[in-house]
């Protein structure tokens, strides 16, 4: 797990300017805290964060991929099985899913079919809330401005995570979707 670390009691607005740290608690460990997932669906993989917000800590940043030698209905059943075995194991309260933009150049219909049985899946879970991110909407989330997500996505910007550059763009992607769940 990533732990804040800060001198001061821990506001979400700030959430820039604090350092998380790993400390590897589990997700068995939990007093009533508030959990979060961020979804980032590719092709063939989905990205997901656990995120504890009262903790301000990261539970685990994994991949689901599919087996090559799924057909899509199987694959799409395959995702949707594992997501809802994630929510109930972790006890996500809430959670958020990064999805493709509408104007897309080359949308991906894999990945697009992926967001939707993601949707669904949270839909026949019992979280509390949930939310469809584009970049605008995870950005007020985050309380950051627009332009900047795709600059922390992308690298120019570091959000302040232990071996934030060592993370890929989907696994920085899922992680804001989660940090920003906890608005939703």
């Amino acid at each position: 797990m990533l732990t804040a670390l800060s001198g001061r009691a821990a506001q979400f607005d700030d959430a820039p300017r604090r350092l998380y740290k790993y400390t590897g608690d589990s997700c068995a460990s939990r007093e009533n805290s508030v959990r979060t997932i961020g979804i980032r669906a590719a092709p063939k993989c989905v990205t997901f964060v656990v995120f504890d917000v009262d903790a301000q800590a990261v539970l685990n940043i994994e991949d689901i991929r599919i087996p090559a030698a799924f057909h899509t209905p199987d694959a799409l059943k395959y995702v949707r099985n594992n997501l809802l075995d994630i929510l109930r194991e972790y006890r996500i309260d809430r959670a958020g899913i990064r999805v493709t933009e509408p104007n897309a150049q080359s949308p991906s219909i894999a990945r697009i079919q992926l967001e939707g049985v993601v949707q669904e899946a949270f839909a026949s879970s019992t979280l509390a809330s949930y939310y469809v991110g584009q970049i605008s909407s995870i950005s007020a989330k985050l309380g950051i401005d627009r332009a900047d997500f795709k600059r922390y996505v992308d690298g120019p910007l570091e959000w302040p995570v232990e071996d934030w550059s060592s993370l890929g763009k989907e696994q920085r992607e899922a992680l804001l979707c989660a940090i920003g769940a906890s608005r939703a």
